[in-house]
């Protein structure tokens, strides 16, 4: 069938190693359909969604690439979670026990877990229920696990009556737990376009039955493909060598290019990079907890700055008061942003890591979004530049023993003299509010870039609508999320100086 391209197959590859699925969280007011209903629903949506009918065959002989061949759906791909106390901070930890887990994408490359029944969430609904798609990153990025969503929880039936959403509450000081990696959903997420607020409408995934191929004929190319692709691999090998130089000697002339640009100011310098701080031990991840400050998104619209960068602004200012708290020293706070690219073709995940200074000691809030804003601005302008794109052009042809060896080699476990930020900010908008849930209509959503070994804080800024949620996934082996979220929730608070 389809085989993976360089970029997926290592995502696929890292999976063995250390978890790096996508959590896409969607909380919607609570239905009124039975339980069978519900799975009846979303499992005839899921059918239709060509992305999730799929699973992965990675090649046993190391010489192709991993294959998308068919897989339709079933009821083991929906799990509902049953909590003891059906209370908000209950599922917290749920969510945390979750966030450590992973799927494997020869078996199926998503999951899609359900909550029913939630008391005291972040908005005024009784109860609530929460939907939480784990997918593989091989599968998607996050701006396509984002349109996959879309297409499932599109409102294709009226919604029942449900009470008018108030304003979205910022989690409450006390009688609740508080908010944390992803390294590249990762990373985990795209950066919204600076010119972009949530309830900017993203393409929706509106996938058609039509245009799914028949199970049958589907399978029966998927064998022929599976056999034929190690001895294709096989005799195009030495081609692949040989195009990995031609390209490696492209790139090494298009880095030289660069670097002579940016000498002449012609192209911003590349980021300085920070040295490990105490959020990047070199340990082994001790657990997951994950808070959610669910926000109007008035308080993120600030005239001359994205919401990105008022998200940036936010957990700038959180850092460093969380550090210095603990009596560390702050001289310089950076944060590894994904930013989205260009569609490639047969490429899944298109998005590439900047890393952006968080103007740590800048006590003017706006000089400090200001400064935040011109770093991003000056990352964004050298990744876009076209010169970039002879090292893509590199990895698209390296044969998969090489690529596969490099990913199984590359030391994860411990921690470079130098890292691109010291935690993960994936800001990604999802688009109006017209998503539904067994007629229920969508509250908010948020999500939880990956940790790593190096990195036991990561964030999520996830628009919907009128609504941003500030989602953190944090070890708490290192970070202490509960004051760490206390911090991000006071910066918050802060946000209207923006203004003045």
């Amino acid at each position: 069938m389809i085989s993976l391209a360089a970029p997926d197959a290592t995502m696929y590859w890292l999976s063995r190693r250390t978890r790096n699925d996508q959590f896409l969280l969607y909380c919607f007011a609570e239905s009124t359909r039975t339980d069978s209903a519900l799975h009846a629903e979303i499992l005839q949506r899921c059918a239709a969604v060509p992305e999730l009918r799929l699973r992965l065959h990675d090649d046993p002989t190391g010489l192709a690439y991993p294959m998308w061949i068919p897989a339709e759906p079933t009821a083991a791909h929906i799990r509902q979670h049953r909590l003891p106390t059906r209370h908000w901070p209950e599922l917290l930890a749920a969510l945390g026990r979750l966030t450590g887990t992973g799927v494997d994408a020869q078996v199926a490359p998503w999951r899609l877990h359900m909550f029913r029944g939630i008391r005291d969430s972040p908005v005024s609904d009784p109860q609530v229920t929460v939907v939480v798609l784990q997918i593989s990153h091989a599968l998607v990025d996050g701006r396509g696990a984002s349109r996959i969503a879309r297409g499932l929880f599109a409102g294709l039936t009226p919604p029942e009556p449900a009470p008018a959403a108030s304003g979205s509450k910022p989690v409450p000081e006390t009688g609740r737990p508080r908010p944390t990696g992803g390294g590249p959903e990762y990373p985990a997420g795209d950066a919204i376009p600076e010119s972009a607020s949530p309830g900017d409408n993203e393409p929706a995934a509106v996938p058609c039955a039509d245009r799914v191929p028949t199970l049958h004929g589907a399978k029966l190319s998927a064998i022929s493909a599976v056999c034929l692709a190690p001895l294709r691999a096989a005799v195009t090998l030495p081609v692949g060598v040989a195009r990995t130089v031609r390209r490696g000697i492209t790139a090494a002339r298009a880095r030289n290019e660069l670097a002579a640009l940016t000498a002449a100011g012609r192209v911003p310098p590349p980021g300085p990079g920070y040295p490990p701080g105490p959020l990047n031990r070199p340990t082994e991840v001790a657990g997951h907890t994950v808070r959610m400050l669910v926000c109007p998104a008035e308080a993120f619209r600030v005239p001359g700055f994205s919401v990105t960068v008022v998200g940036l602004t936010a957990v700038s200012i959180a850092l460093e008061r969380y550090l210095l708290g603990r009596g560390e020293q702050v001289t310089r706070l950076g944060a590894q942003v994904p930013m989205a690219l260009p569609p490639r073709r047969g490429v899944r995940n298109n998005y590439r890591g900047l890393g952006v200074d968080l103007a740590a000691g800048e006590p003017d809030l706006r000089r400090r979004a200001a400064a935040i804003a011109a770093e991003l601005a000056a990352r964004r302008e050298r990744a876009r530049h076209p010169l970039h794109d002879a090292q893509d052009a590199v990895d698209a042809v390296l044969p998969p023993l090489l690529l596969r060896r490099d990913v199984r080699d590359y030391p994860i476990d411990s921690t470079p003299e130098q890292i691109t930020g010291h935690t993960v900010v994936s800001s990604v908008n999802r688009g109006p509010a017209d998503l539904t849930f067994g007629g229920a209509p969508v509250r908010f959503t948020g999500g939880f870039p990956a940790l790593g070994s190096v990195m036991h804080l990561t964030h999520g800024i996830h628009g919907l609508s009128e609504t941003v949620t500030l989602s953190v996934h944090a070890d708490p082996g290192v970070v202490d999320p509960d004051t760490y979220a206390g911090h991000l929730r006071d910066a918050v608070r802060e946000l209207p100086r923006l203004r003045d």
